[in-house]
């Protein structure tokens, strides 16, 4: 692993122990580093970085409570893999990071009216009920994502009855999505992304939005989330359909 020297920002208000986080985080990113590889050894990352070990301990520190790496004592650190989700599977968060510890702590829960965009796109009325969700998911006791989720009120039980799951809430009322589109895009997270997600401002992100439906194509949900972009692949199955 090659990592450019890291030179003190005298502009910067972060820390050297987080700009030399961030450097690793970015190289194992940007380079597919494979899980289970070897980071440098501390002393190695003294000489690459010009930082003294106790610095260079704390940035292992940040990048193993982000379950980037993970640290065995007398062996070294080694890379983890990343949280990967199907991108062709209608799952929902609980469900997809059951090994994982999945968690959430709620920034809303509570019932509103749809917008004139979410009326058209759960194909409601403007005077009919949703459900608004607002959470920030976590994974192993880490922010992975956070998650805006709008349902028509119909559809779910009563809101203290909605806990970890919103597809088993959705289907104890027999209203579990079958079908569905999910559209991702790169962007980079803003200041408050940044905070709940505990990431640097301007840290890459996915904005992933979901829209999913019964079987007899009843819209169910509206879901737009921000996903960490540093420990969360989409892998997608492709196949050739032309024949040759």
């Amino acid at each position: 692993m090659k990592l450019e020297k890291i030179n003190r920002d005298a502009t910067s208000s972060m820390p050297h122990y987080m700009q030399i986080a961030k450097n690793i985080r970015t190289y194992i990113s940007e380079n597919n580093v494979e899980a289970g590889e070897a980071l440098p050894s501390e002393r190695e990352l003294c000489l690459m970085t010009g930082a003294s070990r106790v610095t260079i301990r704390r940035a292992l520190d940040i990048l193993a409570e982000e379950q980037i790496v993970q640290r065995k004592h007398g062996s070294g650190t080694f890379v983890l893999p990343q949280i990967s989700h199907l991108g062709s599977n209608l799952r929902g968060f609980t469900s997809r990071m059951h090994t994982h510890n999945p968690q959430a702590i709620w920034i809303m829960k509570a019932y509103g009216t749809p917008t004139t965009e979410e009326a058209e796109i759960l194909k409601i009325r403007l005077t009919d009920k949703v459900v608004r969700l607002g959470r920030v998911r976590l994974s192993d006791g880490q922010p992975l994502a956070i998650e805006h989720a709008v349902v028509p009120a119909v559809m779910l039980p009563e809101l203290s009855k909605i806990t970890q799951s919103l597809y088993q809430a959705l289907e104890t009322k027999g209203n579990k999505p079958i079908k569905g589109t999910q559209k991702v895009r790169a962007s980079l997270a803003n200041p408050t992304e940044a905070g709940l997600l505990s990431i640097d401002e301007n840290s890459e992100v996915l904005r992933i939005e979901r829209r999913s439906e019964l079987q007899d194509g009843t819209p169910v949900e509206l879901t737009r989330s921000t996903y960490r972009g540093d420990c969360y692949d989409i892998v997608m199955n492709l196949e050739n359909t032309q024949l040759s």
